[in-house]
């Protein structure tokens, strides 16, 4: 029995990656960072890796984790510049029995000592799409000038289960478009961007990190699977409950998009917005892109169909010009 889930349509591609090393009786960590590599090494996803967006300074800042179900290891990267795969080197922090999260110059210098590979990582995409965003911005008003989360995607999260029981989760990231230097978010902070315990099972988060770090959600979601729950009723409950505390205590809430598995290889996915997408592969089905939509406080998943998955692809490989 063996399993990946991932959040968004741009994982499909390194989930598929990954299910060929767990059908081959391979480890839950090999197979997650294969996964996510895939999605930092795509130059159009502009929310992961290479073609990521920049922050307010044009530089690419990335964010990723890694936790190991097993012994618990957690390692983790924050606002590391130039470097190709950050989900490698939050997998090599999560040897280390201390210094295992690692921020901006630290992390860059500890990912050069260590043979890292490294990398210009803002495209010509993504500097087109900075300087579009500073020309449209120079057109708005304060309040337009909200910061938000990608339309369509952001935050890559997976959770693995292989063969032998083992678990693991990831994270990876540019974080969000315009960003403060030095901006972190959910994604590489352990209980809110991820968590996993192989004896239960993982959950990732992918939306406004700023909300979702307030309910540490991703833990939230392995404590209610703890007690019995599976895991779309605890993904149901725990984005439900937050959602429901962010507007009663604050008049709003961000987007907050989860997806989890148990130990025993079942899933479930729970969010508050409208066209989220996320990618399953077991060890009884092929990898599927579903989309997903909350009502009456629970999700309804459905297959993507082949035109929704051949606009999304022709949307995010389209031409620009800088207007």
């Amino acid at each position: 029995m063996w399993g990946i889930i991932a959040t968004w349509r741009m994982a499909v591609e390194g989930i598929t990656e990954a299910s060929y090393i767990l059908e081959n009786h391979g480890d839950a960590g090999d197979a997650i960072e294969t996964a996510i590599k895939e999605v930092e090494n795509f130059p159009y996803y502009k929310s992961v890796g290479f073609g990521g967006l920049p922050n307010e300074e044009m530089e690419v800042e990335l964010d990723a984790a890694y936790m190991d179900g097993n012994t618990l290891d957690i390692g983790a990267v924050a606002a590391i510049k130039d470097f190709a795969n950050p989900i490698s080197i939050a997998r090599r922090l999560s040897k280390e029995k201390v210094n295992s999260m690692l921020v901006g110059e630290g992390a860059e210098k500890f990912a050069h000592k260590e043979g890292f590979e490294r990398k210009n990582m803002l495209s010509d995409r993504a500097k087109i799409h900075y300087k579009n965003r500073v020309k449209e911005d120079c057109l708005k008003s304060l309040e337009e000038l909200e910061i938000k989360p990608y339309t369509g995607h952001d935050t890559v999260g997976m959770v693995c289960l292989d063969e032998s029981g083992k678990m693991t989760a990831g994270t990876s990231t540019s974080g969000l478009f315009m960003k403060k230097k030095g901006r972190v978010g959910d994604s590489p902070i352990s209980g809110s961007g991820f968590y996993v315990d192989s004896k239960v099972g993982g959950a990732s988060a992918t939306g406004l990190g700023e909300d979702l770090m307030k309910g540490c959600i991703s833990y939230e979601i392995v404590r209610l699977m703890k007690e019995g729950m599976h895991p779309q009723k605890a993904c149901d409950i725990a984005v439900t409950n937050l959602d429901k505390e962010l507007k009663e205590r604050r008049g709003k809430a961000g987007d907050l998009s989860l997806i989890a598995m148990n130990n025993k290889g079942e899933w479930g996915v729970a969010t508050n917005i409208e066209g989220f997408s996320f990618a399953v592969a077991t060890d009884k089905q092929e990898p599927i892109v579903y989309l997903t939509k909350m009502i009456d406080g629970h999700c309804v998943h459905e297959v993507a169909s082949q035109e929704w998955l051949d606009n999304y692809m022709k949307t995010r490989t389209a031409p620009l010009v800088e207007k």
